[in-house]
């Protein structure tokens, strides 16, 4: 696979790690832009003393991140993909909901497609009022590919999401929060630093406790009831053993 020129920016705001995605016209995202974004996923990964929050944002304005490349998607059909392009959607998307740190989408436009799938594999999601969500690929006779069919009713219940899906119709910024798709609209006129103060919020908590908390969660999204609370146990216990806030009484 041919290296492009990285489509990431990655900066960081004290402990929040701000990834930031641009590939003019349109933010289609490309298979080799997919490879770039797991490298960078695993190597905040590594870092849990320094980075306690991921965000992923937009260089371009009234995107968030489109559909997929039609081009990349084509080469896969006609098996003219390499193996670490075919990998490497599943494998960013896995360590969006994976790595220790929450992993935030900030969506200021529209996220449909591939782009949606991207921001439903974070831990939360925060959009502007002119944000769109869409998943459209019934359209052009396929579904989506990259769990937008099994993170989105998840998400927000099968009814909802089946009539998304199968409609594939834009949802607007006020039906998205309404329906759980989004967790916060943020209405200020600087989008990007109001998305950045809010990640600071949570970044301010304990990171030991911020990645805890994800792993349980994640995990009651996927294990069996009883597994999962054993799970939040053990996370509790490993967290309250020594705690010195604890046993001081502040």
């Amino acid at each position: 696979m041919e290296r492009a020129v990285s489509t990431w920016t990655s900066d960081r705001f004290g402990p929040v790690a701000v990834l930031t995605f641009t590939r003019e016209p349109g933010n289609f995202m490309d298979f080799s832009s997919m490879v770039q974004l797991g490298s960078l996923l695993e190597d905040l990964a590594r870092q849990t003393d320094q980075v306690k929050v991921v965000m992923l944002a937009s260089g371009l304005d009234d995107r968030f991140i489109d559909h997929a490349e039609l081009s990349d998607l084509a080469r896969a059909g006609a098996g003219r993909a390499s193996e670490e392009e075919l990998g490497s959607w599943s494998r960013a998307l896995r360590l969006l909901e994976e790595i220790p740190q929450p992993t935030i989408a900030a969506v200021d436009g529209l996220a449909s497609g591939g782009g949606n799938e991207i921001a439903l594999a974070c831990t939360l999601r925060v959009a502007s009022p002119r944000s769109r969500f869409q998943q459209p690929e019934v359209a052009v006779g396929i579904i989506p590919g990259g769990g937008g069919s099994v993170r989105l009713p998840r998400l927000i219940g099968p009814s909802r999401a089946a009539e998304a899906i199968l409609t594939g119709r834009l949802v607007f910024a006020e039906e998205a929060l309404r329906v759980g798709w989004v967790n916060t609209l943020l209405t200020g006129t600087d989008f990007p630093q109001e998305a950045l103060r809010w990640v600071e919020a949570i970044a301010g908590n304990s990171a030991p406790a911020l990645h805890a908390a994800k792993h349980s969660v994640v995990a009651g999204s996927r294990l069996p009831f009883g597994d999962a609370i054993a799970t939040e146990r053990r996370l509790f216990g490993e967290l309250t053993a020594g705690n010195e806030a604890l046993t001081s009484g502040s």
